[in-house]
């Protein structure tokens, strides 16, 4: 995707990635992490939230307000691109830690879903059923593939 972002670091074992998001909030760390939901699965949950220095732990309810929204999420859409590429078999999972935040995803996809398309394919739930994302149904969850 052509979206301004940060630069990342990935992490040695191509499962997490770290951005730092600046703004009038000042710097504050990111991190995305993709976690098997079983050992030796391959669905995969797509976690973000700021990360808390003091115990390495990822805080997904946090509200930054850090002034810099389709910025963070262009970087988190790109780790999704970079990990779907070291993991092609991948399913990956998405779904906000509220419901509010499930609604900004789905106005990002919404937004940005020719582009992605090109690369992945991609679900939303709705009422227990996967089905091909469709722009104006609201979804629970999302689930990618790669093409």
């Amino acid at each position: 995707m052509n979206k301004e972002q940060y630069p990342y670091l990935i992490n040695p074992n191509k499962i997490s990635f770290e951005f730092v998001s600046r703004g009038p909030k000042g710097d504050i760390r990111k991190q995305v992490r993709y976690t098997a939901r079983d050992p030796g699965d391959f669905i995969f949950n797509l976690g973000f939230g700021d990360l808390n220095e003091l115990n390495d732990q990822l805080d997904d309810f946090t509200i930054s307000n850090n002034g810099d929204r389709d910025k963070v999420l262009a970087t988190v859409a790109a780790t999704l691109l970079e990990f779907t590429t070291q993991f092609p078999q991948a399913f990956v999972y998405a779904q906000g830690s509220t419901a509010t935040r499930t609604r900004l995803y789905q106005m990002a996809i919404t937004q940005n879903l020719e582009e992605i398309e090109k690369r992945l394919y991609i679900h939303g739930l709705k009422n227990g059923t996967w089905s091909k994302f469709v722009v104006g149904v609201n979804y629970e969850a999302f689930m990618v593939l790669s093409k």
